[in-house]
C-alpha cells in the first residue's frame, strides 16, 4: 500500500439527518488515530428559557426543541413535573398519551426507514432518487407517516408541536366516534408496516457490532414507550436497573472541546439508547404480532433472549417497532372510552421531579426543580442523541479503521462510509446541540500491512 500525503477533506453537510455538524478523521499511515464528531450548532438554551417560568409551561416550551419528536419532549416534561407534584394521572389519560406517542413513533420511524435510511442500502443518493426506482415503497412510507400524523392531529391538535397536551392530560379529549374514525386508516397502516418489515429484511447488512452498554426503559407489563425504569444491558450480558431519579448519578455529562453538545457516559462507559437498546431490554414485551415480525425479519425471538448489536440492522428494529406502534394504536382506538375528565389536576408543590420516556431515537430524560409558587428554578434535558455521540464516534473509528486496513478507501468512499454509519443511529443533532463536514487528515507513518 502506498501512503497518501497529508490532506484535508471537507464535506459541506451530512445528508438525510436532522441538524448540522462535522467529522474529523486523523489517519496516520494506515491507522485512524482520531475520529471526532464535531457538533457545532449553537446552543439553544432551552434549559435557561425554562427557569423562572410557570411549572405548567415546560410541555409547550420543550415541544419546540424538535419538530420530529415533540411528543417525546412533552411526555417527558409532564412525567417529571407530575412526579415533582406527586400526581398520577388517570389510566385512561395514560392510554391516550400512549396513543399520541404511537402516532409520533409511526411517523418518525416511517420517515427514517423510507426516506433517510433506505437509500443507503439500495445505492441511491436521496429519497427523491429512491422514488425513481422504488416509487411504491416511498409512497408506502408516506402513507405510514400520514397515519401517524393523523393520530397526532386528532389528539395533539396538530402534527408538529402539538398544542392539546397539558399537565395531567389534555385540554380536550376526543369523542369515541372521532377516535374510531381512524380505525380503517390504521388497519391499512398495519398492512403497510408489515410490508415494510418484509422489504427491509431483504436489505444487505454489513457486519458490525457495538460494544456499548445498551440503555432503555423497561416496563414489566408492556413495551416501554411513555415511561418505565431505566435498564442496562452490558456487552458481557449482565444487566441491571435503577430508578429514574438516579439517572444523573449514573449518566454523567461532560463538555468536550469539539462539540456544543455534552457527551454522556453511563457508569463511566459508552452507552447507546434507541431501537437496539429497546429490543434488547424489552423485546420480550412486544406484542405477539410484533414478535412474529421480528422473527420473520431475522432478528430472532426476544422471548428466547434474541439481542441485536449490529447498528446497520437497527432499521429492522425500527420496522418491527412500527408494526408494534400501529398495533398498539389500533388496540387503544378500538377499546377507547372517553375519560370522565380530560385531565387530572396538578397543584404546584415544591420539589424535584424526574421523567423519562422513549423517543424514537432513544431514552429522553427531564428533571425539574419547582418552588412552592410553581416556578421552575432549574431544568435539565438529556436527549438521546447527546447520549449516543460517544458510541457513534466509537463506531466511526472502528469502521474507518477496518476499511483503511482492508483496502485504503478514497476520500469519497470514506465519506460515504462515515455518513452511513452515522445514519444508522438517526441522530437528531439539533436536539443534542447540535453535522456533516468531514475532515480527513492523512499523515505518513505507521507500518504497511
Amino acid at each position: 500500500m502506498t501512503h497518501r500525503g497529508s490532506r484535508v477533506l471537507h464535506v459541506g453537510s451530512l445528508s438525510r439527518v436532522e441538524g448540522e455538524g462535522a467529522l474529523r478523521l486523523h489517519v496516520q499511515g494506515r491507522t485512524v488515530t482520531e475520529a471526532r464528531l464535531e457538533i457545532y450548532e449553537p446552543p439553544r438554551f432551552f434549559e435557561a428559557f425554562l427557569r423562572g417560568r410557570s411549572y405548567t409551561e415546560p410541555p409547550d416550551i420543550t415541544a419546540r426543541v424538535c419538530g420530529i419528536c415533540p411528543v417525546a419532549y412533552q411526555m417527558s416534561a409532564c412525567a417529571a413535573i407530575e412526579d415533582a407534584c406527586g400526581v398520577s394521572v388517570d389510566p385512561a389519560i395514560r392510554e391516550l398519551r400512549r396513543l399520541l406517542y404511537c402516532g409520533e413513533w409511526i411517523e418518525s420511524q416511517a420517515l427514517h426507514i423510507h426516506l433517510l435510511h433506505a437509500p443507503d442500502f439500495l445505492g441511491r443518493a436521496s429519497a427523491i432518487d429512491l422514488a425513481r426506482t422504488h416509487r411504491a415503497e416511498v409512497e408506502r412510507g408516506l402513507r405510514l407517516k400520514k397515519a401517524g400524523n393523523a393520530l397526532m392531529e386528532l389528539l395533539g391538535g396538530r402534527a408538529v408541536h402539538p398544542v392539546n397536551v397539558r399537565l395531567g392530560g389534555f385540554h380536550r379529549v376526543p369523542a369515541r366516534a372521532e377516535l374510531r374514525s381512524l380505525s380503517e386508516e390504521l388497519k391499512r397502516a398495519l398492512d403497510d408496516a408489515w410490508a415494510t418489515v418484509r422489504w427491509v429484511a431483504g436489505f444487505g447488512f454489513p457486519d458490525a457490532h457495538t460494544k456499548a452498554s445498551l440503555l432503555a426503559l423497561a416496563d414489566p407489563d408492556t413495551y416501554a414507550i411513555e415511561g418505565g425504569t431505566p435498564t442496562v444491558l452490558r456487552a458481557d450480558g449482565t444487566s441491571g436497573s435503577f430508578p429514574v431519579r438516579e439517572f444523573t448519578h449514573r449518566v454523567r455529562e461532560t463538555q468536550v472541546p469539539h462539540s456544543t453538545a455534552l457527551h454522556s457516559r453511563l457508569d463511566g462507559h459508552l452507552h447507546l439508547t434507541g431501537p437496539l437498546a429497546r429490543f434488547a431490554v424489552g423485546g420480550s414485551r412486544l406484542s405477539p404480532l410484533a414478535i412474529e415480525a421480528a422473527v420473520e425479519a431475522g432478528l430472532g425471538d426476544p422471548r428466547e433472549g434474541a439481542v441485536c448489536r449490529n447498528p446497520y440492522r437497527s432499521v429492522l428494529v425500527r420496522a418491527v417497532e412500527t408494526v408494534y406502534a400501529v398495533g398498539e394504536a389500533l388496540r387503544i382506538v378500538e377499546t377507547y372510552e372517553p375519560p370522565e375528565h380530560p385531565y387530572t389536576e396538578v397543584p404546584a408543590v415544591a420539589g424535584t421531579g424526574h421523567g423519562a420516556t422513549e423517543a424514537p431515537r432513544g431514552l429522553l430524560y427531564h428533571r425539574y426543580e419547582i418552588d412552592a409558587d410553581g416556578i421552575v428554578t432549574s431544568a435539565l434535558l438529556v436527549p438521546p442523541t447527546a447520549q449516543n455521540q460517544g458510541a457513534i464516534e466509537d463506531d466511526l473509528h472502528r469502521l474507518a479503521q477496518e476499511a483503511i486496513a482492508e483496502h485504503d478507501p478514497t476520500d469519497a468512499e470514506l465519506t460515504a462510509l462515515c455518513e452511513r454509519a452515522i445514519r444508522n443511529h438517526d441522530p437528531c443533532i439539533s436536539c443534542s446541540t447540535h453535522f456533516l463536514d468531514l475532515t480527513v487528515v492523512r499523515t505518513p507513518g505507521g507500518h504497511d500491512a
